[in-house]
Parts: structure tokens; sequence; C-alpha cells
């Protein structure tokens, strides 16, 4: 099979995930001359851990922003053009429309935490549904290659797009395990683990983003797209649709006022660490805050809280602030205000998730403290996401106009 590839293709290459921005712009620059076509002949392959020439590995960096969509695609346009580059571009695009789809249906994931819950208190009662998880989340199923993935998870935080979505069919249709634990496992473990792209990712494997629209994972596409290394056996050959009663409407996006006077205190978070850039002026102070734990109930994995808390030293210096608390930001953020005297504390606007949940819960008390929060949202964000309306196509027709009013094309 192997002499169908080139030897580019062929060639030996692990990623390394340093929590640095630097690390990703490098890895960006190795990967740019193949985004074109070598990206989207090779894309859907998983060669192994130690043979990822055929993706780019940007996802951790750009999930916590120490690389942004904007820099990768203006770096990938430039070197092969809109046509050429189309599928890499549309992968970017991928993250982003998931985050604008869940910012605007935000009951999407409190219903899945809610659900999540309940899922982890069944575990407590129903012995035999907590062995089958176990074997899942432990790699002892005898599906070597969902075993494989679950160890190489949780071993390196990464998975290759195509065996997150193989993985995510078999937990939910061979091994008939709650959708909701399979996403909190992959949530725990992922060093580019997001709440949009991870949540709405699991749901349509499993029939409930694109209603009645399934993902089944089949052995001989594993087996072809694995270059042979898994052949399995006795995987289940049809995928039933999850229904859920739940409706979720609907809600336009509400902007976030943009003010930011001066002097003022910059918040970092993991959902954004280049929100500086976005700044229209430099803060007196910069601090961080992390908000890792709050993906799940569950512990988190160690390479996912390690590349979490690297990225944010990285980013705010060795000597900077990284504050500690953990669900209430409220009296630390204060605190800390005051400390640099300021009334005004700036943000990245975050999307749905932990960091923005911490966020909304601190605002009214900030408020009642004399203390502005100021959320500045990217003009990335503020471009894509109202496009992402309803299915992905909607947001794909208009990735020209896009990426023309950002001036990324002419």
């Amino acid at each position: 099979m192997t002499d169908t590839f080139s030897d580019l293709e062929a060639l030996q290459e692990a990623l390394d995930f340093q929590p640095t921005r630097a690390a990703g712009l490098r890895r960006l620059e190795q990967f740019v001359a193949r985004t074109g076509r070598h990206y989207a002949r090779t894309r859907n392959y998983d060669f192994g851990a130690d043979r990822r020439n055929n993706v780019s590995g940007l996802s951790p960096w750009l999930r916590h922003r120490l690389v942004t969509e904007q820099e990768v695609l203006t770096r990938v346009l430039a070197a092969h053009g809109p046509s050429v580059s189309e599928k890499f571009v549309q992968e970017v695009f991928w993250r982003t429309y998931f985050k604008g789809w869940l910012e605007q249906r935000p009951s999407v994931w409190a219903h899945y935490q809610h659900d999540l819950m309940r899922a982890l208190e069944n575990l407590d009662s129903d012995a035999a549904l907590t062995a089958r998880f176990k074997d899942a989340v432990c790699g002892n199923t005898g599906f070597a290659c969902f075993d494989h993935w679950a160890r190489e998870l949780v071993e390196t935080g990464y998975l290759h797009n195509h065996a997150r979505m193989w993985f995510a069919s078999i937990w939910i249709y061979t091994l008939r395990l709650p959708w909701q634990l399979g996403a909190d496992f992959f949530l725990r473990h992922l060093l580019d683990g997001d709440p949009a792209s991870n949540t709405l990712s699991w749901r349509w494997v499993g029939g409930l983003h694109t209603r009645g629209k399934t993902y089944l994972a089949r052995a001989e596409n594993i087996t072809k797209y694995t270059e042979g290394r898994f052949q399995p056996k006795g995987l289940a050959t049809h995928a039933q649709p999850l229904v859920e009663e739940a409706e979720h409407p609907r809600i336009p996006i509400a902007f976030p006022q943009q003010l930011v006077g001066s002097p003022y205190l910059l918040l970092l978070t993991e959902d954004d660490l280049s929100g500086a850039g976005i700044m229209p002026v430099s803060p007196v102070a910069m601090v961080g805050v992390l908000a890792t734990h709050g993906r799940s109930p569950n512990p988190i994995g160690k390479v996912a809280q390690d590349f979490a808390r690297g990225a944010m030293k990285s980013t705010l210096g060795q000597h900077a602030t990284i504050l500690e608390a953990r669900d209430n930001w409220c009296d630390a953020l204060i605190e800390t205000a005051r400390d640099a005297e300021v009334a005004t504390i700036a943000t990245a606007h975050a999307p749905i998730g932990p960091v923005r949940s911490r966020l909304d819960r601190a605002e009214p008390q900030l408020k009642d403290a004399g203390i502005t929060l100021a959320r500045v949202l990217r003009p990335y964000d503020r471009e894509a996401w109202p496009h992402a309306k309803a299915g992905f196509f909607g947001l794909k027709k208009k990735i020209p106009a896009i990426l023309s009013n950002l001036s990324l094309i002419h």
C-alpha cells in the first residue's frame, strides 16, 4: 500500500506539542508547504503517531489561540492561494463553524453538562455499564484499533481527526455507551479539547447535530485509511440515530461592547492567549486565570492540564500572575484589579464553555465593586460566527467573502 505515496508522504514525523507560540509558529512554517494538494490527498489517513506528515497538528495552539486562525489562513493563502489550499482552509473554518453554531445555541452546552452528570450518576448504580465504560477508557475492549486510540489519547493528548470519528462511532454504536461519557473522555484528555468542536462532533456522529444523519465506522474504511494497521471485526453495521427531547432554538449573537479605556487590567484565559493583540492600547498589568478543571467533573488528563498551564505561563512570563481561583473568579479579579489601581478588566471574548460561564458569573459582582468587564470580540469571529446558523455549507459558501472582508484575499 505504501508505494502509492511519495517520499514526502511516507516521511517519519512525530508532532512535538510544546505549549508556546513560537512552537506553534514553527509547526505552521514546517507544514505550510503541504497545505495544498498534499493535504487534500492524504489528510484522511491515520498513519500513526510517528508519521504525522499529512496533518498540521496545529489544533492545540489554535484552541488556546497561541496562534490564531487568521494567522494560519494568512500564511497558507500567501503560499498557495484559495483554490489550491481549499481543503485546508475549510478545515480551519470547521473549528470556526462549531464555535459560531454553539454561540447561537448555548442550550446545547447546558444540556450536555446536565446529561453528563446524569450519565455519571448511572455509572454509580449500574455495575455492567461501569465495567464497559472502564474497559473503553482503559483500552481493554478487545477492538485493537479502539484500544490503541484510547491509550494514545491519554498518553499524548492527541488523535487524528478521522480516528476521533471512528472512536466516537464505535463508542456509541458498537460499545453502546452514552455519548456524553465519550465526549467527556475526549474533553478531559485532548490538548485541543474545545467545548464547541468536541461536543458538536460527538453529536454529529450520533445523529443529533444534523438530525438523523449519523457516522458509522466501517471496518474496510478503517483498514484503508490506517494502511492496514488495523483490520477490525465485529463492529456495528447499523447506526440508529440518537434522539433527544430538547429543542435548541437559535439565538442571534449579541456582540459584546468593544470599548476599552486606559488604564486597564488585561485578563488572559486559555480560550485566547493572544488577547493583547486585539486591544486598542497596552494594559497596565496582565493576569491569567485557568478553567481547565471546568471542562469536566472528572479529573482532567495530565497532558491537557500541563499544556494549558504551560501555554499560560509562556504567554504571561515566568514571573506573572496566574490566579488559582476555580469556580468563583470574582474575589480574585477584584483584588487584582484594585492592586493594579484600575477600574476596567479587559479580556478577549470567550465563546460558550467553562471560561465564559465563569466570566458570566463574575461580571455582576465586578460591576457591584465598581469594575467594568470589557469583552473584546475578534474581527475574525465577528465576520464568521453569524454565518454558522445551520449546517456547515451555509458558512462554507461565505468563506470567500469572509476572507475578502478580512483582507486575506483580494
